[in-house]
């Protein structure tokens, strides 16, 4: 049988369900219907439906959702307790306040390595991690086996590095580099993340009558 293909608007609700659930499980509520998380989450109840069956559905006739079991479901789709490896590259300012305040445990991630071109901050830390120089990514990637990196450095230089370290093992990129990165391996994932990108989109509403 073949695997189903999740539509990329389903995967990307998937971490709102998570931190909504979670909230509902902090204000201790056991249980919610389909309408009252699409109430709290500006959703439909048959989109809550819809999305949940596209892995198995979750909830019972007439009962709902059992909040704790089902964000415990949906972390195990997302890979929460995975801790998958990552590296961040760039610690600049921007590199520093992801490093500093991603809650890459949270997210089923662990930072493990901080590297910058900069002599200057090689032996400082950020975030606890020491940085390490460019000279020690090949060994490092090597040792350790990352399997994400955290992109924060130009975009003048990104697509060759990029290219460098899919040839160390990594498979996954969060790309903070304003520019879209080009992968023709189809085992390898990436995410390109505009911060401006959104602002003007909501730029543009704030101007629409």
């Amino acid at each position: 049988m073949s695997k189903q293909v999740i539509s990329t608007p389903v995967i990307r609700r998937l971490p709102r369900y998570y931190r909504f659930l979670g909230d509902l499980e902090h204000e201790k509520v056991e249980r919610i219907s389909s309408r009252e998380l699409a109430l709290r989450m500006g959703l439909s109840a048959s989109q809550i439906r819809q999305d949940f069956n596209c892995f198995g559905g979750f909830g019972q006739q007439g009962y709902g959702y059992h909040v704790k079991e089902l964000r415990e479901i949906i972390g195990g789709i997302l890979g929460v307790r995975e801790k998958t490896g990552v590296i961040l590259i760039g610690a600049g300012n921007l590199g520093k306040a992801i490093a500093a305040h991603v809650d890459f445990q949270k997210c089923g991630c662990s930072l493990i390595g901080i590297f910058d071109s900069d002599p200057l901050l090689a032996g400082t830390s950020t975030a606890g991690i020491p940085i390490m120089p460019m000279e020690t990514l090949d060994s490092f990637c090597r040792q350790h086996k990352p399997s994400v990196a955290v992109l924060c450095i130009p975009k003048e230089a990104a697509q060759t590095l990029v290219e460098i370290l899919i040839s160390y093992g990594i498979g996954g990129f969060w790309n903070f580099s304003h520019f879209d990165l080009r992968v023709n391996n189809p085992d390898v994932i990436v995410e390109n993340v505009h911060l401006g990108d959104s602002l003007m989109t909501l730029a543009f509403c704030m101007h629409q009558e």
